[in-house]
């Protein structure tokens, strides 16, 4: 019954229950008006998700933000309000229906009816590219204080961003590494956002910004250290090593490549990366990988994997060398 709970998140992700609190409680009337929702259907809502903690109801019948709840909000700090949207859309909940299929052909099955791979699908749907967009911005706001943390990029003269969006990502390593330069590499439509980013986070005038596709050879070649974060495990292993190989021409030997992916640990307790795993199978034709798996794609494309840094997030840095 879960997957009913993820629903009712992301209707009140989609319906905004969380913005409509955030300056105050509200009853059940006010908060109905606030969202443009049915109030005796938004009651029902209500009720099932303040049982998972996710909302209250005081005293006085208003309903208020709990701990759980403040992450939807669509201006938190780190929001998850996209995240909920998209992986309870409708086209992402067909990817899992075609879940059994998919483990019989042992294939994507939803790649196949939609004719392409799933970021050219979103390329046609500009409002879901949006929420996806969004959504993959918000978890990788989890994952920056406990990565800066975990690894030192101190070392570092020049770190190249290698699909680094909006530079996120790297404007935090630069402002852990004072003395570092950096170059944020992406498509012309992604980057075109991405002065405003590093403005916001006081690291603009140290950041070259290199307009380019990480499946061409137009990587920049000036690096000390090569960043892909959430990357490799969108592709298959043959466009992985593509990618990889394509960052070793960049790269000279004795350079470093650093891969912040999910990495599958060999135990058989809890891990989001599991999971994540047959999301990217159903939707993506990709994997999350062991570090074994890592280290074969690294051989594969010139890298010699030297270690792997866990973070107390699910994130891990894979930390190979350009031999």
């Amino acid at each position: 019954m879960n997957a009913w709970v993820a629903q009712a998140i992301t209707a009140a992700a989609d319906l905004g229950i969380a913005d409509a609190l955030a300056n105050g409680p509200l009853s059940a009337e006010d908060l109905a008006t606030a969202v443009d929702a049915d109030r005796e259907a938004l009651i029902r809502l209500m009720r099932a998700l303040i049982s998972r903690g996710i909302f209250r109801q005081r005293r006085d019948g208003r309903y208020d933000l709990t701990p759980l709840s403040q992450p939807l909000r669509r201006d938190a700090e780190v929001s998850l309000a996209a995240w909920a949207r998209w992986m309870g859309s409708p086209e992402n909940r067909e990817h899992w229906s075609h879940l059994s299929e998919s483990l019989r052909r042992g294939e994507c099955v939803a790649c196949e009816t939609r004719g392409g791979s799933l970021f050219e699908y979103l390329a046609g749907q500009p409002e879901l590219q949006e929420i996806f967009n969004q959504a993959m911005t918000g978890i990788s706001e989890i994952s920056i204080a406990p990565l800066v943390a975990a690894y030192d990029f101190s070392p570092y003269a020049t770190i190249v961003d290698v699909g680094g969006g909006r530079g996120r990502l790297l404007a935090a390593m630069l402002n852990a590494a004072p003395q570092a330069r950096g170059i944020l590499f992406d498509q012309p439509h992604v980057v075109i956002d991405a002065p405003a980013e590093l403005r916001k986070h006081r690291v603009l005038d140290r950041v070259r910004i290199a307009e380019g596709s990480f499946f061409d050879d137009d990587i920049p070649a000036d690096g000390d250290a090569y960043v892909l974060k959430n990357v490799i495990h969108d592709w298959p292993d043959e466009q992985a090593v593509h990618i990889l190989s394509n960052v070793r021409a960049s790269a000279g030997a004795g350079k470093h490549l650093l891969l912040v992916e999910l990495v599958i640990p060999a135990h058989n307790r809890e891990f989001a990366g599991k999971w994540l795993d047959l999301e990217m199978f159903v939707s993506a034709a990709s994997r999350e990988r062991t570090a074994d798996e890592y280290g074969r794609l690294l051989e594969r494309a010139g890298f010699e994997l030297s270690r792997v840094v866990e973070t107390v997030s699910p994130f891990s840095v894979v930390e190979a060398i350009a031999v």
